[in-house]
């Protein structure tokens, strides 16, 4: 309990530290609008890998609809800042985008999640392209033109503070009774139901939870951006964030967290290299998959190396 205790205290100086230095450094101006801008996508994109490896990572559903919930964030929250410009306006906007994000997930889940591997990945990839062409011609969303002129909400402190709330929502999660459920799902679903466990039951939570988690992302990417178009929305934004689930490790929490700021950071240097951006970045992801295939943490999280350092050190 002491451990436990010292462990959580330790986290919670982490996260504030981390948070004051960066506040800092732009209050005094080291950290500029350019950087402010690599920041937020760190943020956004961890919130969106976190919640997706909860579904792909720890369930074992191959999804490529997560830009799709993202969208329904992004939409909702936006459409309710630029009818109330305030903070509280923002903060209903996150809990709406979010919301109805959950719902869709539900009602698609309950009928997808029956489908397993590619067949998933399909219908999952149609789901998020409905919503697109949906958002494409409602004349709310003003269609292709997108909307414009969004009131910015979104700063240092609501992006860091719903990034720390989604990994340390998921980490629990994963942690319960039900995330192991989850994770035996992944393990062997025929296994996992012939222990009595509802398998449906519990990929639609993980779907439900990964889906409000991404409209949260949505949300704060509307409210920093100030322009939404659903083409943002597409079957490569999808990919984006698979990619930092897959590179990171599937099943490490981790590992989404490290590899959101890697990728973030790495697109940001090779901007110089307009020419060769996409050869090298695309270069980088081989080279890592073809020599750490199971991604940079495979399924371990930070604590993992802690405790394995103190069992050696017990040994010597």
């Amino acid at each position: 309990m002491r451990a436990l205790t010292k462990k959580n205290i330790l986290i919670f100086v982490g996260i504030l530290l981390t948070f004051a230095i960066v506040q800092g450094l732009i209050s005094v101006g080291i950290i500029s609008s350019f950087h402010e801008i690599t920041i937020a996508l760190i943020c956004i994109n961890i919130i969106m890998a976190v919640s997706l490896n909860l579904i792909t990572g720890f369930t074992g559903q191959f999804s490529l609809g997560h830009a799709g919930f993202m969208s329904i964030g992004a939409y909702v929250c936006a459409l309710i800042i630029m009818r109330y410009d305030s903070t509280a306006g923002f903060l209903m906007g996150i809990l709406a985008g979010a919301l109805v994000a959950t719902i869709v997930g539900i009602l698609i889940g309950i009928p997808t999640l029956r489908l397993k591997g590619d067949y998933l990945a399909i219908a999952t990839l149609g789901m998020a392209e409905i919503i697109r062409v949906v958002f494409l011609n409602l004349e709310i969303t003003n269609g292709a033109a997108g909307l414009s002129g969004i009131p910015r909400h979104a700063n240092w402190f609501w992006l860091f503070f719903f990034a720390v709330i989604t990994v340390l929502t998921i980490n629990n999660f994963i942690r319960s009774s039900h995330g192991r459920a989850c994770i035996s799902i992944r393990e062997d679903e025929i296994a996992a139901e012939s222990m009595g466990i509802n398998t449906t039951k519990y990929k639609v939570m993980a779907f439900a939870i990964g889906a409000f988690f991404a409209g949260v992302g949505g949300a704060l990417y509307a409210s920093y951006f100030y322009f939404l178009k659903p083409n943002i929305f597409g079957f490569m934004k999808s990919i984006d964030i698979l990619v930092i689930v897959v590179l990171g490790g599937l099943g490490s929490v981790t590992g989404s967290v490290v590899a959101a700021i890697l990728l973030a950071l790495l697109t940001t240097f090779l901007q110089a290299f307009t020419e060769i951006r996409m050869i090298l970045y695309a270069l980088l992801l081989v080279v890592i998959m073809i020599f750490r295939p199971q991604g940079l943490f495979g399924t371990k999280e930070i604590n993992d190396f802690f405790k394995f350092r103190k069992k050696h050190e017990r040994i010597e």
